[in-house]
């Protein structure tokens, strides 16, 4: 085994380990908030439509009878096992509303990252590379209003500016009725089942639904990637690597791009990681803005009838997803440089 593999195996097992406390305590939180309110969910959930004896009865079948340690130790275990316990407001299953909602919910997040980096890439690159010209001013104000702007707020004015003002898109939904209703399930995630099964006219429809709430959710972070590109090129220029390259005669389009540019883009990957967070708190509200029906929709419809048990499942499942993909990211980051290994 070579020292470089080495260190990227004890790396990976450390950030592994690392990880194991983390999704304890979020664990902990999750189930210490839920239960922060007066009473227990079953009384929050129906407690004005069940007799005492029913209330009784159901927080016996629940479990919330039982000391919150012995609570907490199956609410573990179910985790564990990838159970997210069951609603009470309708008796559906957490994990079967994961599996059926959640590729609305993955359709939006990285339709919204490709966005974000389509525009965050580019802008970033040229307001580093123009450091203080007219160009470099807009790029950055436009970056520090897309970061402060409501994600709702931005939604609803491109639906009045594109779909009611102009009639360029659909306003909400993920397709038309019919196009949903041909569409055969195979994944849960319907552009790619239109795709599969061939329907272009089908996926165009899809796409077309789609565009609003992507770029909507896309515009949540592309300022922060036009700031650390461009910082980072910025300084990526004054290293002397690049100096010796324009030394050497190279052209300055060339050092920009093949010498400087690949060098800034390592902090992004990081930067893409911090923001899962963030992507999923706006696709919440970006998911009620356009109707559609994923993980943040139901998550609020969910706490409006104050089923606690389906909003801890989700919760938790959004925990764990953020967890996750750190750590895959930080993975990424030790691939990409070494140095983080050390």
């Amino acid at each position: 085994m070579s020292k470089q593999s080495g260190s990227l195996r004890r790396y990976v097992l450390t950030r592994i380990g690392l990880a194991v406390p983390m999704v304890l305590i979020l664990l902990v939180l999750v189930f210490v908030l839920m239960r922060v309110a007066p009473g227990d969910p079953i009384s929050a959930a129906q407690g004005g439509h069940l007799t005492p004896a029913q209330l009784a009865q159901k927080r016996h079948q629940a479990g919330f009878d039982k000391p919150l340690i012995l609570q907490f130790w199956e609410y573990l275990r179910s985790v564990l096992t990838l159970n997210f316990g069951t609603t009470i407001s309708d008796g559906r299953s957490v994990s079967s509303i994961i599996v059926q909602n959640g590729g609305v919910t993955l359709t939006l997040a990285v339709g919204a990252v490709v966005v974000a980096l389509g525009l965050g890439v580019p802008l970033g690159l040229l307001a580093g590379r123009y450091r203080d010209s007219a160009g470099d001013t807009v790029t950055r104000v436009f970056a520090i209003v897309t970061y402060a702007t409501p994600v709702f707020f931005l939604g609803l004015l491109a639906q009045l500016l594109f779909s009611s003002h102009l009639g360029w898109l659909p306003s909400s939904g993920q397709a038309d009725t019919l196009v949903q209703l041909n569409v055969p399930t195979k994944t849960h995630i319907l552009l790619l089942d239109a795709l599969i099964s061939g329907q272009w006219d089908a996926v165009w429809n899809i796409f077309q639904h789609y565009l609003l709430p992507w770029i909507t959710l896309g515009l949540l972070i592309v300022g922060v990637f036009i700031r650390m590109i461009r910082i980072n090129l910025i300084q990526t220029l004054q290293g002397d690597y690049v100096e010796a390259a324009r030394a050497r005669g190279i052209k300055e389009s060339d050092v920009v791009v093949k010498h400087a540019f690949r060098n800034s883009l390592v902090p992004v990957v990081t930067v893409l990681g911090l923001q899962i967070a963030m992507l999923l708190g706006g696709a919440v509200l970006t998911e009620k803005t356009f109707n559609l029906s994923g993980l943040g929709s139901m998550l609020i419809n969910y706490i409006n009838s104050r089923d606690y048990i389906a909003v801890q499942g989700l919760v938790t499942f959004f925990a764990l997803v953020v967890v996750v993909i750190s750590m895959l990211i930080d993975f990424i980051n030790a691939l990409i440089d070494p140095r983080v290994r050390y």
